[in-house]
């Protein structure tokens, strides 16, 4: 899926612009002279007199090492670094990653990188499925314990955070996706516009309406489908509080997370991954899925970042030469969620990705982290 002329998998980061494309694939601000820093409670321990509680917890567990950052980070060669010093199986913690046929747009792993090391939750599902955060925690902590039964090390590795949120802080159970309700909210999207469908979540839950943009169709369908089935707003169904324990899977994870200091270096980043992905063929792959037949601009596959802009382009909602450009800011749109998010999550030790050592900075504490549960 390489580019001729950008590899999308390249250094984590240059002294200045990429030389090549970015590597695939949000944050906290970190001070450029501070290389790492501890969250609070350190590697996710409730607090430093509560030693003995964390410790059973890790054990209980295992240790676990987890990389996020935003899209087009460095995650990819971060990780590949990581496996090539320890002994690690990657957990993909990606939305757009599970579906099969869908490589180019996702800066899927190639072939020879998952030959390396073993990587999970990649390839599992059909684009006309669904991949719910509740089926990931599910998938996500049967295989950390099947990779630690092995001997080896779970290595948490995307930038769906959502994912981590929902295996560190846990969901509680919500109403299953709803055929009829969702094809009712469609119909009526068509005929009044997304944006008044968001004025009714913002009357019946204000608390996920404002997270949303007026045009956020996915997740303004997904929350009002929640409402309709169940009668509850979905922020109803994000209840665990601030001052809640950490779960067990928290506590024994050590998060690593890839945040640019300079926002406009990961913006370059960004645009030579599209570009990556124009020339490796991205609209050649939605037109193979657009062939099948049985799949709609609607399914959540298809409204992965590059895959619903090169879908509309090619039903003439936009002209083509629209495409790049689009495509680019519904990308920098994509990691600014997920830096959102990722300020959201106090235990993690921040790497700037845009420093000049950044992936030695990952390794070193990845290094360190062997050693402690080594000891």
């Amino acid at each position: 899926m390489a580019s001729p002329s950008i590899d999308p998998k390249s250094a984590l980061s240059a002294a200045g612009p990429p030389q090549g494309a970015t590597a695939p694939e949000g944050l906290t601000t970190a001070a450029p002279s501070l290389p790492a820093k501890v969250g609070t409670g350190g590697r996710g321990a409730a607090s430093r007199g509560d030693t003995t509680s964390a410790a059973h917890e890790v054990a209980s567990v295992g240790a676990i090492l987890a990389l996020a950052g935003p899209t087009a980070s460095g995650k990819t060669a971060a990780a590949l670094a990581i496996a090539a010093e320890l002994p690690v199986e990657i957990i993909s913690v990606d939305s757009a990653l599970v579906y099969r046929g869908m490589d180019i747009g996702t800066a899927k792993p190639s072939a020879a990188e998952r030959a390396a090391v073993p990587h999970h939750l990649i390839d599992i599902r059909d684009p006309l499925q669904a991949y719910s955060a509740a089926e990931f925690v599910h998938d996500a902590t049967a295989l950390i314990h099947a990779i630690h039964a092995r001997g080896r090390h779970p290595l948490l590795v995307g930038g769906t955070m959502l994912y981590f949120k929902a295996l560190f802080e846990g969901i509680d159970d919500m109403p299953k996706a709803d055929a009829r309700v969702r094809a009712q909210i469609e119909t009526e999207a068509k005929a009044q516009g997304w944006p008044a469908l968001h004025a009714e979540l913002m009357r019946v839950d204000p608390a996920t309406a404002v997270r949303l943009a007026p045009a956020d169709s996915q997740r303004i369908q997904r929350a009002l489908e929640v409402y309709r089935v169940s009668g509850q707003p979905l922020s109803a169904f994000h209840t665990r509080s601030d001052d809640a324990q950490p779960s067990a899977i928290m506590t024994a994870t050590t998060l690593i997370s890839l945040e640019p200091v300079d926002r406009a270096w990961l913006h370059e980043r960004v645009a030579h991954r599209f570009d990556a992905m124009l020339a490796a063929g991205l609209l050649d792959e939605v037109r193979r899925l657009r062939a099948r037949g049985d799949l709609t601009p609607e399914l959540p596959s298809m409204r992965c970042v590059g895959y619903r802009q090169a879908w509309e382009a090619l039903d003439g909602v936009f002209p083509m030469s629209e495409l790049r450009e689009r495509g680019i800011y519904a990308t920098r749109q994509l990691a600014k969620r997920q830096i959102t998010w990722l300020r959201s999550m106090p235990r993690r030790r921040v790497v700037a990705c845009d420093a000049p050592d950044a992936l030695q900075q990952v390794l070193q504490i990845a290094r360190a982290w062997s050693q402690r549960i080594s000891a």
